[in-house]
């Protein structure tokens, strides 16, 4: 049982039938977190999984599972998996890996006749992204208790579609209460999002730890004039006092490195008009360090900042802390399940630090959790062209085959 590997041809094609489903002229995706799309890769994720012989549930905020029986049903299920959304200009294996990387550790245990003692079982979590619906990781959130399903219920898109009412619409708010559903441990398979593994030419990449996130947004409010005759010593220009925040944000990184990123990804200009000076400017703000003490200090930089520029221009601010998610060190019995898997097949490894945020930073919080990165090219993720090869892709599920079975084979007290 040491030498099973999965079928790395029947999880390509899986992954490849899984992206028509949204997909984009530049070879992407384009599937928001309950739309129609959404709906469809649901439909076929859960068709497959039946197939297989799971039973699928579905809780109030839209998360998925899949459970493969043991022969102790007592027992809690080991679990894996990710999630199907997509960002609006995004690529095929960003989440869609994790799921079907578990899938495969289920049909390929199928297929080799492997009876687990406990049950093994897929999940695939709701709005990972937060594209359509902020904060992001929101159905696992909502599972670990980070969020309440009625505030989840009531967020609202730029359409002003309440996420309840979206999920309701596409029939998947199930029965089952999140986070009543314990699980034994939690693996997730996902493309590194950077460049490191690539670089480097190491096809597994064992995540030892996750950054800790902060996410701002900030309206920055002056007075809209006449673009000709407001004199400029007169003018509260909103657009210039953004800039000069967002040039502190980049600086606040910048102070910060080696492991810090600060980004501005939204920018909302009112009016809008070219001859009309700015008179409200909306933006967000992503801080990720994976030492707490730093992120910290990364916060204080920031709000000190915004305040002395909007001072100085005569502005109005407002920042509101959206989301802050802590720095998450993995269980290191699950970690070195995972090192493990890697050394059995012969695939080099090395740790690794998620510089990006998933469902397993969550799950941590439940339960045992570990991650498994696999190399994408150029390091590039959310974006349409996100590539990754057949081969590291299969590497990186015949090591999650084996860190689930080393879980789901113990015949000790769950």
């Amino acid at each position: 049982m040491q030498n099973l590997k999965i079928d790395g041809d029947r999880l390509w094609n899986s992954l490849m039938e899984m992206a028509k489903i949204g997909a984009t002229e530049k070879g992407g995706v384009r599937r928001l977190a309950l739309t129609d799309l959404d709906r469809e890769s649901r439909e076929l994720f859960a068709r497959w999984c039946e197939d297989s012989g799971c039973t699928v549930t579905v809780d109030r905020v839209g998360n998925m599972f899949a459970r493969r029986p043991g022969r102790d049903p007592s027992k809690e299920p080991v679990m894996s998996g990710s999630h199907l959304d997509s960002q609006p200009t995004g690529g095929k294996y960003d989440g869609a890996y994790g799921v079907l990387a578990a899938l495969e550790v289920v049909r390929t245990l199928n297929d080799a006749g492997v009876e687990t003692e406990a049950p093994v079982e897929i999940a695939m979590w709701t709005n990972e992204e937060g594209s359509r619906y902020a904060p992001a990781m929101m159905g696992s959130g909502v599972f670990a208790g980070v969020f309440s399903t009625e505030e989840v219920h009531a967020k609202i898109d730029t359409e002003g579609k309440s996420f309840g009412e979206e999920l309701r619409r596409i029939g998947y708010e199930g029965g089952e209460t999140p986070g009543d559903h314990p699980a034994d441990s939690y693996f997730e398979c996902h493309i590194e999002q950077g460049p490191i593994l690539e670089r480097e030419g190491v096809p597994v990449g064992v995540v030892t730890d996750a950054n800790g996130q902060r996410w701002y947004e900030v309206t920055v409010t002056g007075v809209e004039s006449h673009a000709g005759p407001t004199p400029m010593e007169t003018r509260k220009d909103a657009l210039v006092g953004a800039a000069q925040m967002i040039s502190l944000v980049n600086e606040i990184g910048l102070n910060n490195l080696p492991n810090a990123c600060a980004t501005v990804g939204m920018l909302e200009v009112y009016p809008n008009s070219r001859n009309v000076i700015p008179g409200q400017v909306f933006f967000t703000i992503d801080f990720r360090h994976p030492d707490d003490t730093v992120l910290s200090r990364m916060d204080t930089a920031l709000k000190a900042g915004l305040a002395r520029i909007a001072d100085e221009i005569g502005l109005q601010l407002d920042r509101h802390d959206l989301w802050y998610s802590p720095p998450i060190p993995f269980d290191p019995d699950c970690v070195a399940a995972v090192r493990r898997g890697a050394e059995l097949h012969g695939h080099g490894h090395r740790d690794i630090v998620s510089g990006a945020g998933h469902d397993a930073v969550y799950m941590a919080r439940m339960c045992p959790t570990a991650m498994i990165f696999v190399p994408c090219e150029g390091g590039i993720s959310h974006n349409e062209v996100e590539n990754a090869t057949r081969e590291d892709l299969a590497a990186g599920c015949d090591v999650l085959l084996h860190a689930v079975m080393e879980r789901a084979l113990r015949t000790g007290a769950s």
